[in-house]
């Protein structure tokens, strides 16, 4: 029954018809997708915003048993379990987070014994095209979409992810989640769900993915070391939001570096050394301007009704998570 629903599906998109994806099967590719489980200790940097249990998806990737997911899905875990095409749990192992894209690596600590997802080229993606969205589940779990955009998403916790893939109608659960493209390989890895205001239809619910592109340059250094071996961008702690250009403190990371500097949530930005900020994407990009993370960032803010300023010596973001990588050589 489950491979007629996934033959109908995919017989939907005219690119997409027939049994074989040109080296897998469409059952064998779905089963590359699997689920992960990961439990944080409650000490954890990330443990109140994110949650002690978290659950989502992951995709193989290779015939060593690596796994890549939406790092939130697995950042400062102290067990991980991954379910696999069968139902069996088995255990995983955390290989690596990057903050800069939002990827995550993780090792199943037996074989899965399917293959690997084949991984295929973002920078081809383009607005208006057909894909399909897996979870874990095979048959059941996977969607029809369409890319809607290709464009810089920023996020408040000092993050911005260029030229990300926006995908509609949004795959509920959408965290760590296959973007497949028409030839049956991955095109990116599901982050988040938002919204854009498209012309002439309005506000659309959708789906952000992290492209796959972004994960070669890193891939080897998280698995030998755990994370990018390039120079980390300045972290001041903080979550903002932008309201027409204007940047407001949110919340700060409880002993970051902007907690310690005296910054509080409510303050709106004026300027990053003496330059005006216009909006969260430019204040993150002029931050990151100044230096690597140790850099001191001088602020003036907005708060109440008076003008302050202030220097955060900023930190490696890293330095603030609980991450454990196993290295492999």
């Amino acid at each position: 029954m489950k491979k007629i629903c996934l033959v109908a599906l995919i017989s939907v998109f005219g690119a997409f018809s027939g049994i074989a994806f040109g080296f897998q099967t469409p059952e064998e590719m779905l089963n590359a997708v699997v689920k992960i489980h990961s439990i944080i200790p409650k000490e954890a940097s990330t443990a109140n915003s994110l949650g002690t249990e978290r659950e989502g998806n992951g995709v193989l990737i290779d015939t060593k048993g690596h796994i890549l997911t939406a790092g939130y899905l697995i950042a400062e875990a102290e067990t991980i379990e991954v379910i696999g095409a069968e139902g069996k749990t088995i255990g995983a192992t955390f290989v690596g987070y990057d903050h800069t894209t939002g990827f995550g690596l993780l090792r199943a600590n037996q074989p899965l014994g399917v293959e690997p997802l084949k991984l295929g080229q973002s920078s081809k993606v383009k607005e208006g095209d057909r894909v399909l969205v897996a979870g874990y589940g095979g048959a059941d779990s996977i969607m029809g979409a369409r890319v809607v955009s290709r464009k810089e998403f920023t996020g408040y916790w000092e993050y911005i992810l260029e030229d990300a893939i926006y995908t509609s109608p949004p795959y509920s659960n959408f965290g760590g989640t296959a973007l497949i493209g028409r030839d049956g390989r991955l095109l990116g890895i599901g982050s988040l769900f938002t919204s854009l205001v498209i012309p002439e239809l309005g506000v659309l619910p959708c789906n952000v993915f992290i492209p796959i592109d972004l994960l070669n340059p890193i891939l080897h250094d998280l698995i030998t070391n755990g994370r990018s071996s390039k120079a980390p961008r300045p972290w001041l702690g903080i979550n903002s939001e932008e309201t027409h250009g204007r940047v407001f403190v949110t919340r700060v990371t409880a002993g970051g570096p902007a907690e310690k500097a005296g910054l509080r949530p409510g303050d709106l930005i004026l300027t990053v050394k003496g330059t005006a900020v216009n909006g969260l994407a430019d204040f993150y990009r002029k931050v990151w301007a100044l230096g690597n993370a140790g850099v001191d960032v001088p602020l003036s803010f907005l708060r109440e009704t008076r003008i302050l300023e202030l220097t955060i010596r900023s930190s490696d973001r890293y330095q603030f998570l609980m991450l454990k990588p196993k290295k492999i050589i």
